[in-house]
């Protein structure tokens, strides 16, 4: 299942012909790992990795620690519930470390990640303080490398 997950992950738009021909299945095998994958919950679904220089440039992408006090019997998981149904986040991890929550979240201006933190995340009674970094270039993401040319940092010496 390893082997079949690693395709996946690298190429789910893979054709299951050359997924089978891969991994020394029958396409109607691989067919039914992944069906079987999906319905464990294991596969919860497919993206494409988009380069927002490319496609939308002006996007504001921002990381946000969030310091939460844990709710009794809900601990993390139902304030962090509560944060990820908004519209402009796009990911939320319990960490470790010095904050509890990073979200990572997405707006058209910066304005609008301002708001957010300020008028819906920071309003959330059991958030104690908020960090927010914003994204300036993406180099690699989810383990896809963004295209881009490194300028020599010295000029070339000419004879």
């Amino acid at each position: 299942m390893d082997a079949l997950i690693d395709l996946l992950k690298h190429n789910p738009l893979m054709a299951r012909e050359d997924v089978a021909r891969l991994l020394g299945l029958t396409v109607d095998e691989v067919n039914a790992r992944i069906d079987a994958l999906e319905r464990e919950g294991v596969i919860i679904g497919y993206q494409a990795v988009i380069n927002r220089e490319k496609w939308n440039p002006d996007t504001v992408s921002a990381l946000i620690e969030v310091k939460i006090t844990p709710e009794r019997d809900g601990g993390f998981d139902r304030i962090a519930s509560r944060i990820s149904k908004f519209d402009e986040v796009q990911s939320c991890y319990l960490m470790s470390g010095g904050y509890d929550l990073l979200v990572l979240v997405e707006a058209d201006t910066l304005r609008q990640v301002a708001t957010f933190v300020s008028e819906k995340l920071s309003t959330i009674e059991a958030v104690v303080s908020t960090a927010t970094r914003f994204r300036l270039k993406t180099y690699k993401e989810n383990g896809a490398f963004h295209h881009f040319d490194v300028t020599p940092e010295r000029l070339s010496v000419s004879p």
